[in-house]
């Protein structure tokens, strides 16, 4: 077989490539330009994330930024990596981008019926993103959950609980929903616990009974100190709460709050005082 029937060979068998699926305006889009967009968009979602490894771990790294920081950089650079790579080859392809205000309009129309989400939560993670309201490392509270923010993608955010588990939060729920960062201001906080006791107990007993609760337990701040606050005196009950003080990043609310409520049970327990 000589060259000339070789070629002709390969022609045949690439002439599907040539085939018209349809058109953007007078733009022809043929399977051989799919395939490309296909392998090539492959390959610029493979490069945007080494970008991101990059800068993230090895760049910004190197200087004094925290995490937070370094994820979002590196995050918001991914997209521009993206979207600047995407044009690239739908130009490279022969593609007139004019022409996909067509496709812009269909998809614009498939928003209104079920993407708006999708869209919304990507719009919340650049907010996010930029904002910071939240950062990597921060403990939180919204949508019924407390715990660690360990991760801040365009879509959603990773939150680790006290119990290990790893909660994927969709990003509108902390612009749309009330959040509560209790490291926002990198402060402490106030916990309050209560209890319900027997109208015979002695209040200046319960009192001191509390204080030392608290100042032995760790995780508990000595300044502000803890105290006593009565809400209730009847014939029925006295209701008395304890507050005290603790830093957010070292120990849980809830697991703070249960070990405040285990002592106090020894405690009264210890000196005979009955809850209500």
């Amino acid at each position: 077989m000589d060259l000339s029937e070789t070629m002709g060979s390969m022609r045949q068998w690439l002439a599907p490539l040539d085939w018209v699926l349809f058109r953007l305006t007078d733009t022809e889009v043929t399977l051989g330009m799919l395939v490309k967009l296909v392998l090539l968009g492959a390959a610029l979602f493979w490069l945007a994330g080494a970008v991101r490894r990059w800068l993230a771990g090895r760049v910004l790294a190197r200087f004094d930024v925290e995490e937070g920081t370094r994820h979002a950089v590196a995050s918001m650079t991914r997209y521009v990596v993206l979207v600047l790579g995407m044009v690239l080859i739908l130009q490279n392809l022969g593609i007139n981008l004019g022409a996909l205000s067509l496709v812009a309009g269909a998809v614009g129309v498939g928003v209104g019926f079920g993407l708006q989400n999708i869209v919304s939560n990507f719009i919340s993670g650049l907010i996010i993103m930029l904002e910071r309201p939240i950062k990597v490392g921060d403990r939180v509270e919204v949508a019924n959950v407390e715990g660690v923010v360990h991760e801040i993608s365009a879509r959603r955010t990773t939150v680790v609980t006290s119990d290990n588990v790893a909660i994927l939060i969709p990003n509108q729920r902390f612009i749309l929903d009330s959040v509560v960062n209790l490291a926002y201001l990198d402060a402490p906080v106030r916990l309050r616990v209560a209890a319900s006791l027997a109208p015979d107990s002695d209040a200046a007993q319960v009192e001191r009974l509390l204080i030392e609760v608290a100042r032995e337990l760790p995780g508990v701040m000595d300044t502000p100190a803890p105290h006593v606050l009565w809400r209730s005196i009847s014939t029925a009950a006295r209701e008395v709460e304890l507050a005290v003080w603790f830093v957010p990043d070292r120990i849980a609310r809830d697991a703070l709050k249960s070990e405040l409520n285990r002592a106090m049970a020894r405690s009264f327990a210890a000196h005979d005082i009955r809850f209500a």
